[in-house]
């Protein structure tokens, strides 16, 4: 059975387990995406194509075992990691958040060159499975920087499809772009301008994309912009921090907070991903420590970081940073009461959310992200206000920048200066910062932006 409205992404809506008796545990997933489909209703006969990540979800495929609406394509390992580890997370990823050192890096070699006919391969999977699902006429949103081939070999295969492409990172300039081999270059413009319509998170990396084909291919040609900068989804978070979980685990943290509740709390909530910043964000913590000596007993940094494809190496070394930093934190200025960072890197969605309604300071200090939610999610969820400290690089800025508190990233000593502020910013002016936060946080939940999107789509030449 065909369909008139496919959504293809590297990761789909649920995945599959391996339980010891060999039977199949599945687990759906959430997100903007999730939600989105969700908000047209399963009349709609929608189909999502992604791919089969873990042994798991290959031993679903091989049984015939699926989710109505879901066809998991069970890509070859070795094509797979690729794609995905050698192009997606090591190049692409990199290029678009700005991340290499590059006295030593990016290096362009015959291994990049090996993995680049499997990110191609990747991408042609996704394409022809596409090609055969699509009703004529059919809408397809394709996702990120994972499959940015796949709208130029869709449209070859399929010209009659309504192609859209949605990018959730940063675009990078085109002098960092610039890096990539010329033809690489231009390959991966062209596979995008293969569709009908892009979407970006926000102005400013839609901009960034058009600079790039300016400069590379001399235009955009027909293919139209467009920008849906993702919200929170403000029903279900309100709802789902109000569940028992969420009060349990605010119990136990106040508990590790300790100072019969007088301590403020500075929260951040990341990946152990580099882009996300965490070891300069404990470095400013560190310098308010040493340079505000009031604070020391008074404040606790609640980190929590969540690790991050831990298979590639430069992300365990991160990882092990992060720690390494919170450790000598601890020591140098903790006390047999007071322990300055409470640092959690187990992934707990529950004690998030708590955190999120205890916090008293968000950081949200990235190098460089395509929006960040988190900068969204804690204004909506907190219990009493809580000022928002963050990046000017990140996406979320362009809409929350006005009410919070900005910081340059790289910049140790303003961000320990800006921690300082939100520390002691009057409770009614937290309080009134946080409701226009909210606003415009959640302008644009996650139904409606997907539904923008398509609705967007299907109008283009309309």
């Amino acid at each position: 059975m065909v369909s008139d409205i496919l959504v293809a992404s590297n990761r789909g809506p649920v995945s599959y387990g391996l339980r010891e008796d060999g039977t199949l545990e599945a687990r759906r997933g959430g997100g903007g995406l999730v939600s989105g489909l969700s908000a047209i209703g399963p009349d709609a006969g929608a189909v999502w194509v992604c791919a089969a990540l873990g042994e798991g979800d290959r031993e679903a495929v091989r049984r015939g075992v699926g989710e109505p609406g879901v066809r998991m394509l069970d890509i070859p390992s070795e094509v797979q990691d690729a794609a995905y580890n050698g192009i997606a997370n090591s190049v692409l990823w990199f290029v678009h958040h700005m991340l290499y050192q590059t006295p030593l890096e990016p290096v362009f070699d015959a291994g990049f060159r090996r993995d680049w006919e499997g990110y191609r391969a990747y991408n042609r999977a996704f394409a022809e499975a596409l090609a055969a699902e699509a009703a004529p006429g059919a809408a397809v949103l394709i996702q990120d920087y994972h499959l940015a081939l796949a709208p130029g070999m869709l449209r070859a295969l399929r010209p009659d499809l309504r192609i859209g492409h949605f990018s959730h990172t940063p675009w990078a300039p085109p002098d960092y772009f610039g890096m990539l081999p010329d033809d690489v270059a231009a390959e991966l413009l062209r596979g995008m301008l293969g569709a009908d319509r892009l979407g970006f998170l926000t102005h400013r990396w839609a901009d960034a994309f058009a600079a790039c084909c300016a400069r590379v291919l001399g235009g955009t040609g027909t293919t139209e912009l467009g920008v849906h900068g993702l919200g929170a989804d403000a029903d279900f978070l309100r709802a789902r921090s109000r569940e028992p979980d969420v009060e349990e685990r605010m119990a136990l943290l106040r508990d590790q907070i300790g100072g019969d509740g007088t301590r403020k709390t500075i929260i951040r909530v990341d990946r152990t991903e580099l882009s996300k910043n965490i070891v300069r964000g404990l470095l400013a913590f560190r310098e308010l420590l040493a340079g505000r000596p009031e604070w020391r007993e008074r404040v606790v940094h609640i980190a929590f970081a969540y690790p991050s494809r831990q298979d590639l190496l430069v992300y365990r070394s991160y990882t092990a940073e992060v720690a390494r930093l919170a450790s000598d934190i601890n020591e140098e200025y903790g006390t047999s009461d007071w322990t300055p960072v409470l640092l959690h890197v187990k992934d707990d969605f529950a004690r998030s959310l708590a955190a999120y309604r205890l916090a008293d300071v968000a950081l949200v200090n990235p190098i460089r992200d395509g929006m960040n939610l988190v900068a969204k999610e804690v204004p909506v969820v907190s219990d009493a206000g809580c000022a928002l400290v963050l990046s000017r690089e990140a996406g979320a800025y362009e809409e929350l920048g006005e009410d919070a508190v900005t910081v340059n990233p790289y910049d140790v000593t303003g961000t320990a200066a800006a921690l300082h502020e939100a520390l002691t910013m009057p409770a009614a002016e937290r309080a009134e910062r946080t409701k226009r936060l909210t606003a415009a946080a959640t302008a644009l939940p996650p139904a409606r932006w997907f539904l923008e999107q398509l609705g967007a789509l299907r109008a283009v030449g309309g």
